[in-house]
């Protein structure tokens, strides 16, 4: 029945103008800051949306090419009825061409290869740990159900002595400058995802992952969960603040730092709770 092959091709003709949409709203298919949808914030940023776009036009061509193909075989060879309702020529049995076969393996295995060669030099450039920038850590990252754990180094600039700040759901960098970030998990696998800068690492518990980063533009980002990691995988959300200077940054961490300090002093007697 022809009407089949019409469904096919409204289906088709409605996934091409969303695939012909995308280039001139990228920020549909990749967030981006508002205003900017073709601006990608980090370096790396830029070369993974490259290669998303030469894989989208991959993919766009084959699912033209295969649509077509596919509403062209339901319309040309629909079945047919003779007067008594019966079908108007037998089925055959076709065995298929092997020639055929051989040619719709080959070229998207060429195409997989292509496309693995392409991107190495990308990869190697986000997760290498030789790839890694030599500059202390900016912070030691921990997820945990549900949240993210931030330990930054205090003023003798090193993690894991006593004048470490602790922040929740809460990660600061300056503007223009590599971060670099141990990433750790205490219990399941979290998945570090800071969508605008086209960052995901899975963390694991056990490892200490270095995951490195940087941001070209000032203001407040995203950073969420991107492994399902428990009943409440929906609350790991936090903030990603870029300063725009290294002053502005060292500002808000002595303020922290100060806050903090405030917070562990215990209380005197007849002292209110609330001036602790």
């Amino acid at each position: 029945m022809r009407y089949w092959s019409l469904i096919f091709a409204l289906a088709a003709v409605f996934s091409v103008g969303a695939f012909a949409y995308a280039p001139f709203s990228a920020d549909w298919w990749l967030p981006n800051p508002a205003g900017e949808p073709h601006h990608s914030v980090s370096t790396f940023g830029r070369e993974i949306d490259a290669l998303f776009l030469i894989i989208l036009v991959l993919t766009g061509a084959v699912f033209i090419g295969t649509q077509a193909a596919l509403v062209w075989a339901q319309f040309r060879y629909a079945d047919r009825l003779d007067d008594e309702g019966r079908p108007a020529r037998p089925a055959q049995y076709f065995h298929g061409s092997q020639r055929l076969e051989v040619i719709w393996t080959i070229i998207p295995a060429g195409i997989l290869v292509f496309l693995t060669l392409y991107q190495m030099g990308t990869w190697a450039n986000v997760k290498f740990r030789s790839a890694a920038p030599k500059t202390p850590p900016l912070a030691e990252v921990t997820g945990r159900q549900f949240q993210w754990v931030v330990k930054y180094p205090g003023p003798d600039g090193r993690l894991g002595t006593e004048d470490d700040l602790y922040t929740v759901n809460d990660l600061h960098l300056v503007k223009d400058q590599t971060a670099l970030i141990h990433l750790k998990s205490a219990d399941v696998i979290h998945s570090f995802f800071l969508p605008q800068m086209r960052v995901k690492q899975d963390a694991v518990p056990g490892l200490a992952i270095p995951v490195w980063f940087d941001c070209d533009r000032a203001g407040r980002y995203e950073l969420a969960c991107a492994e399902l990691c428990g009943w409440g995988h929906y609350k790991m959300r936090g903030d990603v603040v870029v300063h725009e200077t290294e002053e502005e940054f060292r500002a808000w961490q002595a303020a922290k730092l100060a806050e903090q300090g405030r917070s562990q002093i215990a209380a005197t007697p007849g002292e209110p709770e609330g001036d602790q």
